[in-house]
């Protein structure tokens, strides 16, 4: 049980890898991109003509994906990656 213990607690330890944000659908990348550049959900809805629920669903999901825990560390992960400031 010791051993199991430390093993248990330095696996808890390890930085987890960097999500990438290629597990992404074509449109929640768009989706991230903007929300990056600082769009609320209701430009973006009207930048790619759906609705601002959709938008949510999508960042959402995104948010899921890549195991950020908020639209600010995805805003992040998205400069990081080289997402942000591509374009709109």
């Amino acid at each position: 049980p010791s051993v199991t213990r430390r093993v248990i607690e330095r696996f808890a330890r390890r930085p987890r890898p960097a999500a990438s944000l290629d597990e992404l659908t074509s449109r929640e990348s768009e989706v991230v991109r903007l929300v990056a550049t600082g769009l609320s959900n209701e430009e973006i809805a009207a930048t790619l003509v759906i609705s601002p629920l959709t938008v949510k669903t999508h960042i959402s999901r995104a948010i899921t994906k890549l195991g950020v825990r908020d639209r600010v560390q995805l805003v992040i992960l998205a400069y990081e990656q080289g997402l942000a400031g591509t374009g709109t």
